[in-house]
């Protein structure tokens, strides 16, 4: 059999439960190589606190293992405490930069020229709502914008979907 004849692996896909365990300080990210970056998001982060010194470094960390190194981190000012110019995590200097980019969204470079957005749930958001938003922003083919997945309704439960009236 040739290569060309063994069907490629099936997608490694978090199973839709682990959802349900997603909690404050938890970063879901969607990680894969694509020529074609079709959704608005790369993943979604639930910070504890509005404090970038605590919530920052873990973020860069748990990114870094998986992305390789962290050069830049984008915040909107008026979203988080104060924003330092700069910190050094995991002994690499991380540039911090204030954008307007609105308190929803965290922007992450890697290098010189890759850039990632993570929707930012706020820490204080319902758990239930916090975990929905967070599972429709790593869907690949998501466009809707972090600020309209944040008030979207959640789904009914499932008792309601399909049963009797």
């Amino acid at each position: 059999m040739a290569d060309s004849d063994i069907p490629p692996p099936p997608p490694l896909l978090l199973p839709d439960e682990i959802h349900q365990a997603v909690g404050p300080g938890t970063a879901l990210l969607r990680l894969e190589t694509t020529h074609s970056r079709q959704g608005v998001l790369d993943g979604a982060w639930w910070p504890r606190t509005r404090d970038v010194e605590q919530e920052v470094p873990a973020l860069v960390s748990v990114l870094a293992e998986h992305l390789g190194p962290i050069t830049r981190v984008g915040l909107d000012a008026t979203a988080w405490d104060t924003i330092p110019t700069r910190l050094v995590i995991d002994d690499r200097v991380v540039h911090l930069d204030s954008f307007p980019v609105g308190d929803d969204t965290v922007l992450i470079t890697r290098g010189d020229k890759d850039h990632f957005a993570l929707m930012v749930v706020p820490p204080d958001m319902e758990p239930d709502a916090a975990r929905t938003a967070m599972a429709r922003a790593v869907h690949a083919d998501n466009i809707t914008p972090a600020t309209e997945l944040l008030v979207a309704p959640l789904p009914p439960p499932a008792t309601e979907q399909g049963g009797e009236p």
